[in-house]
């Protein structure tokens, strides 16, 4: 087992660079990338970092020089055979070539384009321009970069020892979670941490201390070096870049009001099974599901990722329901701020009524909240979203309001044409 604290003490980029390969990433990008580069290949996006977190001031904290070498590190990378061979070769959601050869051929070849960053009041602007299919690949790898380099700056100035103890107390705070999570009867949940990891080392650990402590309740993680490496499911469906996308291109009204739709009609093309999760709050889940053809309801499950789990849960119980549906059948994934309470509850409440699975986050690879002077440590909100396609911008309105994205007219818009009411405002922790 690698002694992270170490590792940490000795940190030279080179030896330990936070992105190490093209395939450490979430399940869901490679996926959707898949999809988009089947449907919209020259469509012309950019993304932006955004940090929600004010209070963080990461020009402050990171290096420009450390951020660019570790940006232009990851575009040196390129897929190895081995991974070539994985992606190829394996069996993902009980299907053999989930990825086409045109695709992994166009894969193999791909470097990730250019990067533009600059700092403005104490945050760093960066921003990537280009064909959507490469563009959303450095979604994942900005963030984990910027993550893992503010806890560096952390860290830096920590002893050995003081290390050593860090770690040690951060580990008895993961096993006892994981204690905790062991008595929850059919429990089922998969490590979602990638995004905003504290670093990969830790991932990995946090990864392979759910695999011992959890047994089979531990379904798989979504970052794809790591299921590889540790010969396990890589998990994963899709995300809210799809239908902010295909809203942005869409021509009118109406169009606009059809276009979240559009997106799972193709994704049903290419999937089927546990795959066709229906992520519904992108522009509001009540009047999406209020909208929805009868065909969607189908479908295997739906992933509740902002606003109350509960309630979300609740809704999409009453709406399988009306279309005529078991709940008993269908999959409930809670995927947004999980913690051991909440998925505790969450488990108590809906046993029985639907299938559920839990995606931990931030919870699980993020958690040093109260372990380092002044919570140097603690999460905090940093996403990284396509903020454009086309030269027209996006709009993400969520279940919370405080997620909601986009310029303020076309926020106003999107939620007169989505019938987007009144909505309960809750805290964005991650």
């Amino acid at each position: 087992m690698v002694d992270i604290a170490t590792r940490v003490w000795n940190h030279k980029w080179k030896i330990d660079p936070i992105v190490r390969s093209l395939i450490d990433t979430d399940f869901y990008k490679l996926l959707m990338c898949q999809s988009v580069f089947r449907n919209h290949p020259t469509t012309q996006v950019t993304f932006s970092l955004i940090n929600r977190t004010k209070s963080i001031r990461l020009a402050d904290l990171v290096d420009e020089g450390e951020l660019r070498e570790q940006l232009d590190h990851i575009r040196s990378l390129s897929l190895s055979r081995g991974e070539s061979t994985w992606m190829r070769g394996n069996t993902f959601y009980g299907k053999r070539a989930m990825f086409t050869p045109e695709f992994m051929d166009w894969f193999e070849a791909l470097r990730l384009p250019p990067y533009h960053l600059e700092k403005r009041n104490g945050q760093y602007e960066l921003t990537f321009e280009g064909n959507w299919p490469e563009v959303m690949l450095w979604e994942i790898p900005a963030l984990a970069v910027l993550m893992e380099l503010r806890g560096r700056a952390v860290l830096g100035d920590m002893g050995r020892f003081e290390l050593q103890v860090l770690y040690a107390r951060a580990m008895t705070k993961t096993w006892e979670k994981i204690e905790r999570l062991r008595r929850i009867d059919g429990l089922r949940i998969a490590d979602f941490g990638t995004r905003r990891r504290h670093s990969f080392l830790w991932q990995d650990w946090c990864v392979q201390a759910m695999q011992e402590g959890l047994g089979a309740a531990f379904t798989g993680t979504s970052n794809c070096m790591i299921a590889k490496n540790r010969d396990m499911e890589a998990i994963g469906t899709n995300a809210h870049e799809l239908p902010m996308v295909y809203a942005a291109l869409a021509d009118g009204d109406a169009a606009l009001a059809q276009s979240p739709y559009d997106v799972l009609r193709d994704w049903q093309a290419e999937h089927d099974g546990n795959l066709r999760i229906i992520l519904p709050d992108t522009f509001g889940t009540p009047g999406f599901l209020d909208r929805a053809p009868d065909w969607l309801a189908g479908w295997t499950g739906i992933r509740v990722d902002s606003g109350d789990p509960a309630t979300g849960a609740e809704t999409a119980i009453r709406w399988w329901q009306d279309r005529g549906e078991d709940p008993r059948d269908k999959l409930v994934i809670f995927s947004d701020g999980l913690t051991v309470d909440k998925i505790e509850s969450l488990s108590s409440q809906f046993a029985g009524r639907v299938r559920i699975s839990f995606g931990w986050g931030t919870m699980l690879t993020n958690d040093f909240i109260g372990l380092t002077p002044d919570n140097g440590l603690a999460p905090f909100s940093l996403v990284c979203k396509a903020v454009s396609a086309e030269g027209r911008p996006t709009v993400k309105l969520s279940d919370n309001p405080n997620k909601a994205m986009g310029p303020e007219e076309e926020i106003t818009r999107y939620k007169r044409v989505f019938g987007v009411g009144a909505q309960d405002r809750a805290e964005v922790v991650v």
